[in-house]
């Protein structure tokens, strides 16, 4: 089963660079274990355009949907055999360990 692993986090301490290393690391030990299907780092929250319909008529918004603490930094997906499996990966993404935290969340197969 694949499964979306959401990289959530304070965004300053999620772009400032200083884990390049240690997240270049984790994926490579992903695609190792063949488990990686795919990810991606995301731009910073000020670079979004939130969408939402009104009557018909489209609101942009600049900026993520929610003003929060944490933002989403970027996405692993990854192929494990149950979420026991998909959070013994995430267990080791290395924004963990300055309070970040990671969504699990099971992808349903289109």
């Amino acid at each position: 089963m694949k499964y979306l692993l959401l990289i959530c986090g304070e965004e300053n301490r999620l772009q400032n660079g200083s884990r390049t290393e240690a997240w270049a690391e984790y994926s490579q030990n992903l695609v190792t274990a063949g488990k990686m299907r795919g990810g991606e780092r995301l731009r910073p929250s000020a670079s979004a355009t939130t969408l939402r319909l009104n009557g018909g008529s489209r609101l942009l918004k600049d900026g993520p949907y929610a003003e929060t603490k944490e933002q989403l930094g970027g996405f692993y997906i990854v192929e494990a055999r149950d979420l026991d499996e998909a959070v013994e990966l995430a267990s080791t993404m290395p924004h963990l360990s300055d309070g970040g935290t990671v969504e699990i969340r099971p992808i349903w197969d289109m």
